[in-house]
């Protein structure tokens, strides 16, 4: 079959940019505003600090007041200090909570889009040897998303993570916190920092060597290349395994400091997982549409869906269950999550909502068999469950680093359309530079006749 290369044109990186450039400014007035708001209600109406503005404690009693002014709201009084203390103002907390949300949703699709490549190779899957470049460019941005992830930590991370302050761990300190000192040997900045360095070295690593040999196999051909991709792929697999729910206990679990769930690394993985599908999926159709990918069949194009709603599903079971058991058993310490979420005016519609976007509509419009060989329905669904698993990221991270400060408005958006043209940026750039159809992969054939009837 002839060569397909996809050509990123001066035309679409113009678009990029627009967005790119619509991206900042809705940023800079979202910061603009945020930051006002936080002005006016410290100095014009005090009593709106509460909701608005930093607290500064002054002494010991104060600190006690603010604690239990939490508690009331939420529950935890790490929040209390977390929302207001430091003399940081909440845009600006507001701003490293954006940055973390975009970084860790961008960095699960890079991820997941290698995790994707290392499955069908593992189970010698065929269907998929047509679109295995899609997800495999979408790993070149791991890179960039480890540099942010240190840059973000060692910049914010006294905002984001309430452990690494050091008077948590000192017994003399008024601020003392027994549960936090007690995790002290495994949440501590040296050995975070080093946590991070292995998860990002690894997955590189073992990204370029999967990334490498499908490469080498477009030119020398043969089954080896094959063999030598599934056992590579199958040490990914292990690896990530592992490091894909440590990773989440880092980064996001890690927040709620008081809180913890034995189910988060499933969560989160299955977060990340839909994501990543629907990204590739999207892609695919794009491309497809746009002339490219002759080779995908319908038949393909059904399989990608019936994976967006079987995970859209799978997602919505490890969601019930965590709520659910958390719930039955009704120990406060576990509870507190949810009334977050729930008691708060910022993100109880949001958590509804959350539901309704990446359970309800992706389950409804692809229940019937004809929607997920339709282009339309498949860009809409897609669409629509990115949006929403956006927001399942921003209910696990704003709420534990703002409390009731958070919000929703011009800041998120402009920030997540940084990040998005960003990634596009990346994961295009490095598609247009191979091949886009992996021509000597030994089940091409099968890819190219399946059909689902």
């Amino acid at each position: 079959m002839a060569e397909e290369q996809f050509q990123f044109t001066a035309k679409a990186k113009k678009i990029l940019s627009i967005l790119a450039i619509v991206g900042v400014v809705l940023l800079g007035l979202g910061i603009f505003t945020a930051s006002n708001t936080d002005h006016h209600a410290t100095i014009d109406d005090p009593d709106a600090t509460m909701h608005n503005a930093p607290i500064v404690v002054d002494d010991l009693e104060d600190a006690h007041a603010t604690e239990d002014i939490d508690q009331d709201h939420f529950g935890e009084p790490e929040h209390a200090e977390e929302a207001h203390g430091d003399g940081h103002a909440t845009w600006l907390k507001r701003i490293f909570a954006n940055l973390w949300i975009n970084n860790m949703y961008f960095l699960g699709i890079a991820l997941l889009g290698v995790f994707f490549v290392a499955i069908q190779y593992v189970s010698q899957a065929g269907w998929s040897a047509s679109l295995i470049r899609i997800p495999l460019a979408f790993g070149s941005y791991l890179p960039i998303a480890g540099i942010l992830t240190l840059i973000i930590f060692l910049v914010g991370g006294h905002d984001i993570f309430h452990w690494t302050h050091s008077y948590l761990m000192d017994p003399n300190d008024p601020r003392y916190d027994e549960i936090i000192a007690g995790k002290e040997a495994y949440l501590n900045t040296p050995f975070f920092i080093a946590r991070m360095i292995v998860y990002f070295v690894g997955w590189y690593i073992i990204f370029r060597f999967i990334r490498k040999r499908s490469l080498e196999e477009d030119i020398n051909g043969g089954n080896n290349y094959f063999f030598k991709l599934r056992g590579i792929s199958a040490v990914f697999i292990v690896f990530f395994a592992v490091t894909s729910s440590t990773s989440a206990w880092d980064w996001i679990l890690s927040i709620d400091t008081h809180w913890f769930s034995t189910m988060f690394g499933w969560y989160v993985f299955a977060s990340w997982w839909v994501t990543a599908l629907a990204a590739i999926t999207l892609i695919t159709v794009i491309l497809k549409e746009n002339g490219y990918l002759k080779i995908v069949t319908t038949g393909v194009l059904h399989d990608l869906g019936k994976f967006v709603f079987a995970f859209s599903i799978f997602w919505t079971y490890i969601w019930f269950s965590q709520f659910m058991l958390i719930y039955y058993s009704n120990i406060p310490e576990e509870t507190v999550y949810f009334i977050e979420r729930l008691s708060s005016d910022h993100y109880s519609t949001v958590f509804f909502v959350n539901l309704i976007l990446n359970f309800f509509f992706p389950f409804l419009v692809f229940m019937p068999r004809d929607s997920k060989r339709h282009t339309v329905f498949l860009k809409i669904v897609t669409i629509i469950v990115l949006i929403g698993h956006w927001f399942d990221f921003y209910l696990m991270i704003t709420p534990a680093v703002l409390a009731e400060n958070g919000g929703f408005g011009l800041l998120e958006i402009g920030m997540a359309m940084i990040f998005g043209v960003g990634f596009l940026f990346v994961a295009l750039t490095s598609l247009a530079k191979h091949p886009l159809v992996a021509k000597n992969h030994p089940m091409l054939e099968e890819s190219k006749h399946h059909h689902v009837f």
